[in-house]
């Protein structure tokens, strides 16, 4: 009896020294596991730089223009190739030359058309098309300046550049072309819709990059356009909303079309101003450290919650503009009201290295409910849109557009009133144009205000949006 329990004690010792064993074995393996990993994926790194060595040294040795084989136009060209692999319009390797551009648009001035482009992606992600076979896409152009006044929109898509395609260049290599020294000219050949090509010459001015506008409208409500968020855009907004308060306005109106986004301290400080708590952006990214929640501070809250605010975005509303716009619609302070935004949802940082550097895509940001909006957008609360023209509007705008129209109008009646722009559409109508009346008038005073130094503020005759925002605030 006694060997029996021996034995089954043996047994027992045997099976938990066992199983020890084995998860020893295990917690080994999986700690070793990451370490063959890293050794793997760096003797693949080790492999592929071996063979661009050995490539880089072939070509120097034998290809048959030797003056093309100098080291450094090789290294760019082989950084700028990396770089085009991601598929990523907003990440580059940057020339000397071309960071010189990129210094010049952090500084807030610098010798351009005044457009802010990117890469029109491809229509469908499985289409195995990529953004260097695409044409260039007009996000937003700048106010008040020359692509401004020239009548560039939002959504052209610039197919030429001094008769140059853009399918086969580079984001940086476009916007080189389009900078330049003021006062000289630079064409583009622009399509508008499916079928509208024309070419449009713009003469080069510096450009300063705006912040706000601002107005309080008869019916007590402030009206606060933002341009851009630059480092000056904080207290610019912080005056207006100020003043407003003073003026005791009824409702706010947040005016974020055609705005093509900024600098992300700036549109966080001005979400300060309507949110008083809980997390405004956050950024997710690869690396730790770049992950970041910012959040509303209640002491630096300007616009009291029982005042009614209504946001206005359009396609052209990009990247910090719709950080703004998705934090009061997540968190319920705003109503969003327009067409459904651009969708940059990326961060970039920018590194300088010697005398060139690179822009890279690191993170993505998160509305307050996490979500994504890029390549999506920010959908409005309530959308109004412009209706689509019929054939035969198509046709009479593609005629008025070609013949110089509206501009030749303009240009001879620089200060027209209401009375003679109604005259002129009555012309236009007994001549076979079949553009509706409202859409005729907003050509004629948007044509007006482009060529005006001293543009209205805001125009709720030609706004079917802005009308839309006035009626919503004063029904609270």
């Amino acid at each position: 009896m006694e060997s029996i329990d021996k034995r089954k004690q043996l047994k027992e010792r045997f099976f938990w020294v066992s199983i020890t064993m084995g998860l020893l074995c295990l917690v080994l393996f999986l700690s070793l596991t990451p370490n063959l990993i890293a050794q793997n994926s760096s003797n693949d790194s080790k492999k592929a730089l071996e063979k661009f060595t050995e490539i880089y040294y072939y070509i120097q040795q034998y290809y048959v223009d030797e003056e093309k084989t100098e080291v450094n136009a090789l290294i760019d060209g082989a950084l700028k190739g990396m770089f085009k692999a991601l598929d990523d319009p907003f990440s580059a390797y940057l020339t000397p030359e071309e960071l010189h551009y990129l210094t010049d648009t952090s500084q807030g001035s610098f010798g351009g058309v005044g457009l802010v482009i990117s890469k029109k992606r491809p229509a469908t992600e499985n289409q195995g098309e990529r953004t260097e076979n695409t044409p260039v896409e007009v996000i937003s152009p700048i106010e008040g300046t020359p692509a401004y006044k020239a009548g560039v929109t939002a959504g052209d898509l610039i197919i030429k550049v001094d008769g140059e395609s853009t399918y086969e260049l580079s984001l940086d290599e476009v916007v080189r072309r389009l900078r330049g020294k003021p006062g000289t000219d630079v064409s583009m050949t622009l399509q508008r819709g499916n079928s509208l090509v024309f070419d449009v010459t713009v003469t080069r001015a510096v450009i300063e990059i705006p912040t706000v506008k601002s107005a309080v409208m008869p019916q007590g409500i402030g009206y606060l356009k933002i341009i851009e968020f630059t480092s000056y855009t904080v207290d610019r907004v912080k005056e207006v909303l100020l003043d407003f308060k003073k003026q005791n306005y009824k409702g706010l109106i947040v005016d974020l079309r055609s705005n093509p986004g900024g600098l992300l301290p700036s549109v966080v400080s001005v979400s300060d101003f309507f949110l008083s708590q809980g997390p405004i952006v956050s950024v997710k990214a690869r690396a730790a450290s770049d992950n970041v929640v910012y959040n509303a501070t209640p002491y630096k809250t300007i616009v009291p919650e029982n005042i009614p605010v209504v946001v206005l975005i359009d396609r052209g509303s990009a990247s910090a503009a719709e950080i703004l716009a998705g934090a009061l619609q997540d968190t319920g302070r705003a109503l969003i009201i327009g067409e459904t935004s651009y969708g940059k949802g990326t961060v970039q940082h920018a590194k300088v290295m010697g005398d060139s550097g690179f822009r890279l895509t690191v993170a993505k940001y998160y509305t307050p409910k996490g979500i994504s909006i890029d390549k999506v957008g920010v959908k409005p609360d309530v959308e109004v849109k412009e209706e689509e023209y019929s054939e035969a509007e198509k046709t009479s705008y593609e005629k008025l557009i070609k013949e110089n129209t509206i501009t030749n109008f303009v240009k001879a009646h620089p200060h027209a009133n209401e009375k003679a722009i109604d005259d002129f559409i009555t012309t236009l109508k007994k001549q076979g144009i079949a553009l509706r009346e409202l859409a005729l008038k907003r050509l004629i005073k948007n044509e007006m205000n482009r060529t005006n130094n001293n543009p209205p503020v805001y125009d709720v005759s030609i706004d079917p949006v802005l009308e839309k925002a006035v009626a919503i605030i004063l029904e609270r």
